[in-house]
């Protein structure tokens, strides 16, 4: 296995473990291991897209292995989403300005 291909398989990996448990740090709840197997399922999915993607990008540099990282978060985030997981906090009406 090409190295450069490993590097950007575990970014992707990391990228969405990092923004699951960004997310339940966030949220106060207690763990769940089940909600978090849902986030490594969707890890695994961002590695095996960034590994499909490996031929079309060149050599692997930085720049983007942060990219496989953002795009391992942003995979969680929208299965979070499409899930209808919902991780904020607080109010989610506003209120109307006050005109006195």
């Amino acid at each position: 296995m090409d190295l450069e291909l490993l590097w950007l398989v575990i970014a992707a990996f990391v990228g969405g473990i990092l923004a699951a448990l960004l997310g339940w740090h966030k949220s106060g709840e207690p763990f769940h291991p089940l909600k978090f197997l849902a986030s490594v399922l969707r890890a695994l999915l961002a590695a095996f897209v960034a590994a499909v993607s490996y031929p079309l990008i060149g050599p692997v540099t930085v720049p983007i292995l942060i990219g496989a990282v953002l795009a391992g978060a942003g995979v969680d985030s929208l299965g979070n989403r499409m899930t209808g997981s919902n991780t904020t906090t607080g109010p989610t009406t506003t209120s109307p300005p006050n005109t006195k």
